[in-house]
């Protein structure tokens, strides 16, 4: 069944064809270039080209063309996309590393992942799921958190690698729990869900639809999930927020462009973005390929969705002493 499409996303369409002064309906009047951070087949990937898909209906008919620049969590297409004219024909989907945190976990990153880039539309919201090895004796997170708390580094979680979201998810959960477990990273996702089931982790933080099959299979249990209500596809399965009060974290992405576009060029590429992720078959293929929700919404939510996760992450970061592989 489609997940219901956001009040503010049906509405941010309309909000820019209402500044007629402003608008260029001219655009695309090319091809355009979706640059990825990341490499094909994985679900900021898959996100990209369902959206690239259903770009020419929107669009004047043209064309969105993907093109995977991955390396470095992110920060080699967020370099490349940073040096390029803020005409709209060269976007990007954004990542929290490429576009938020980078710098704070590559202190010599040569670009500002915040100020280098103009924020146009935040597309999605993909929730992670803390999951345990089925072995764990604690099924609930405060039973999780009391045992840490008792016996200090007698829980291990394994990781995609230092600065991955799946490290970074874990560090906040228990940050906000005030405990502590062993750290060990992997260098990929797959390896990572394979320490865990192998049981040489307890835990992991992976996104939902990384967990799933594992979690139905009975490889691994799912024991929370970061959005506050949960998710559907986990059914049963509760929110970390009815645990520690406020935790709500998701991993987004949206679509950027180079700093400096002009105002009305900005809000037309909005709009087209806004109508695709309205259409009830994006929000179904994100609900059912990724466990996600659609957002949609105005330039400005996206900017300040964007500083607010600087502000959580950024201390996460720093206290942690977390730096990329």
């Amino acid at each position: 069944m489609p997940h219901p499409i956001p009040r503010r996303l049906v509405l941010a369409a309309p909000a820019a064809l209402a500044a007629p002064a402003l608008a260029q309906p001219s655009w695309p009047d090319r091809q355009i270039r979706l640059i990825v951070p990341f490499g094909p087949g994985g679900a900021i990937d898959t996100l990209s080209r369902n959206v690239a898909s259903r770009f020419a209906e929107h669009a004047n008919g043209q064309t969105l063309v993907v093109e995977n620049r991955p390396g470095a969590g992110g920060t080699i297409a967020g370099a490349f996309t940073a040096t390029q004219r803020p005409d709209g024909a060269t976007l990007m989907m954004a990542d929290i590393g490429a576009n938020c945190i980078g710098r704070l976990l590559y202190p010599a990153l040569p670009y500002d992942p915040i100020a280098a880039f103009t924020p146009i539309i935040h597309l999605v919201n993909l929730p992670g799921a803390l999951i345990a090895h089925p072995t764990v004796a604690e099924q609930t997170p405060a039973q999780i958190i009391a045992a840490a708390r008792e016996r200090p580094d007698r829980f291990t979680y394994s990781s995609a690698g230092n600065g991955n979201g799946s490290h970074l998810f874990m560090e906040l959960f228990l940050k906000r729990a005030g405990v502590r477990m062993v750290h060990v990273p992997y260098r990929s996702g797959a390896e990572m869900v394979t320490a865990l089931v192998r049981g040489d982790a307890q835990f992991g933080f992976p996104t939902v639809s990384s967990a799933l099959a594992m979690v139905r299979d009975g490889r691994a249990r799912a024991v929370a999930v970061s959005h506050p209500q949960g998710t559907p596809i986990l059914p049963g399965i509760p929110g970390l927020a009815d645990t520690l009060p406020g935790f709500d974290q998701s991993v987004w992405h949206g679509i950027v462009a180079p700093a400096g576009m002009e105002r009305g060029l900005v809000l037309r590429i909005n709009e087209v973005f806004a109508r695709i992720a309205a259409m009830p078959e994006v929000q179904e293929a994100v609900f059912r390929q990724q466990a996600g929700r659609v957002t949609g919404g105005t330039p400005e939510d996206f900017a300040t969705h964007i500083r607010r996760e600087y502000a959580t992450w950024e201390p996460v970061i720093r206290d942690g002493n977390i730096r990329a592989d």
